[in-house]
């Protein structure tokens, strides 16, 4: 078994002039008195139970749509994600911005094949596939139509012996910023990691983000872990980071066969382990981007790339 992480971490210097429009928001300016009136208390979650309706209301609102399976009857594990979790007061604030639906894991949706109208179970579409088939949280994409992750799930969390959403996990859910699932999945593993490290605490940069999915998709493809033609890579970046920034890129791979969640839980693990990458990975940048891709191998491998202040 190779390494799962590169011994160097590629640092390089990038001087260009400034572009407008990567700079994070300034802090607001302090007003009144400086006590804060008291939060009112979030209304409880309206859970629609159709998914037709669900998608139509998600559709007409622009919203996102969050999916709650549940296990027939409901087991254990989902009475126990909406009593501790999604009936938490910071959730359900959070879930006002999204159209909600509670469905059953054997709660079917009509599909066509040629002329044949067949019931399927909503669950067992390949969109799911993530899902494992168990009970959690999905999230499809309304909000965002000129995206081309728009009407798709960007979002599977599932319910298994390793994996279980609190209340403080939950709400990073429901605040990680608009991208595809493997991009979200990689910024949630970042962001529920234990020492809190602040890599996305920037802005997400598109550039930054589509070049972290192709050198995944390269390293998938090659099913080889490694900063391959960094030096080639940086130039084309730095065409796109705001003047002064230092450029740095990690990489990392999961064990063959791990599923996407764990993958990338697995994939913060072995950065933690590198000193070099996880210097980079816990400090603040300007800008970020992350993604993930899987290999012919069953490997899943990430990159991260940014661009900070020197």
């Amino acid at each position: 078994m190779p390494p799962r992480f590169p011994l160097l971490l590629s640092v390089l210097v990038a001087l260009l002039p400034l572009t407008p429009g990567w700079l994070s928001a300034g802090q607001p300016e302090e007003t009144g008195s400086g006590r804060e009136k008291p939060a009112a208390e979030p209304p409880e979650t309206e859970w629609l139970s159709d998914y037709g309706e669900a998608v139509a209301a998600a559709q007409d609102r622009g919203k996102m749509l969050l999916i709650h399976f549940t296990a027939p009857g409901g087991d254990g594990p989902s009475c126990r994600l909406q009593e501790e979790t999604l009936s938490y007061p910071a959730v359900r604030e959070r879930l006002t911005r999204y159209v909600c639906l509670r469905i059953c894991l054997g709660a079917t949706i009509a599909t066509r094949q040629g002329d044949e109208r067949q019931e399927t179970q909503l669950i067992e579409h390949k969109a799911f596939d993530e899902m494992l088939g168990r009970p959690g949280i999905a999230i499809i994409d309304y909000a965002h139509p000129a995206a081309p992750y728009y009407r798709r799930v960007v979002s599977k969390f599932p319910i298994t012996e390793k994996l279980w959403y609190t209340p403080d996990k939950m709400q990073v859910i429901l605040d990680l910023p608009p991208g595809t699932l493997t991009q979200r999945t990689l910024i949630y593993a970042v962001r529920t990691h234990p020492e809190g490290p602040r890599s996305t605490d920037g802005d997400l940069c598109p550039n930054l983000v589509e070049e972290a999915a192709e050198h995944s998709r390269h390293q998938a493809r090659i099913r080889r872990q490694g900063h391959h033609g960094w030096d080639t890579r940086f130039h084309r970046i730095t065409r796109v980071l705001p003047g002064g920034l230092v450029a740095s890129e990690v990489c990392a791979e999961s064990w063959p066969g791990e599923r996407l969640v764990e993958a990338a839980i697995e994939c913060v693990r072995s950065w933690r382990l590198s000193s070099g990458h996880w210097s980079a990975v816990r400090a603040e940048h300007d800008v970020y981007g992350y993604d993930m891709k899987r290999g012919s191998n069953g490997v899943w491998y990430a990159t991260g790339i940014f661009g900070k202040r020197r």
